[in-house]
């Protein structure tokens, strides 16, 4: 947590609570669902929330906002961005059930009223609109503009306009 004060000093006592309470979380549920490697759990704030909350440096949702996480896996980015932005909604969905059993525990762990998980893959959402669709480390981009663009809203009401957040490292045809 210490990094995470470092780059966000002016978190409220509430989303403090809920962002230390996020490793041992993560560690019971790792222990029955592997959602983050099992050799990189030591690092889940420097290397998994800290890389989440960065887009938060760049852009802040307005309240009122939907986001899509898409391919969310245990929670991350969703559940991270939704403790510092309690007035923007979040729908989390992963095509695997019991990645979305992990979202759905920790969110209620948390008390997370602006999150919901699903389990769903992104061509079966069905008239479902989005400011944002953000995702990490799902496929390549191609994939996800494809996946993306029928799901966002026409109207903006962000800084920038509606679109696909990739959270993407690497060789980015991959």
């Amino acid at each position: 947590m210490e990094l995470i004060n470092k780059y966000f000093p002016n978190l409220t006592e509430l989303q403090r609570e809920r962002l230390e309470m996020l490793k041992p979380l993560y560690t019971e549920w790792n222990e029955k669902i592997n959602t983050i490697s099992r050799k990189d759990i030591e690092n889940l704030y420097e290397r998994h929330i800290l890389h989440a909350l960065g887009l938060l440096k760049l852009l802040q949702f307005e309240p009122g906002s939907d986001i899509l996480d898409l391919g969310t896996g245990g929670g991350i980015p969703g559940i991270p961005l939704a403790i510092m932005m309690p007035d923007v909604q979040f729908r989390l969905i992963d095509g695997r059930g019991k990645k979305i059993t992990v979202v759905n525990e920790i969110a209620a762990a948390l008390d997370l009223k602006n999150v919901k998980g699903e389990q769903k893959r992104a061509e079966e959402l069905k008239g479902a609109k989005f400011d944002f669709v953000v995702a990490r480390g799902v496929t390549t981009i191609d994939k996800l503009t494809i996946w993306s663009r029928r799901l966002m809203k026409d109207d903006h009401i962000n800084q920038v306009p509606n679109g696909l957040l990739a959270y993407k490292g690497g060789d980015l045809r991959k």
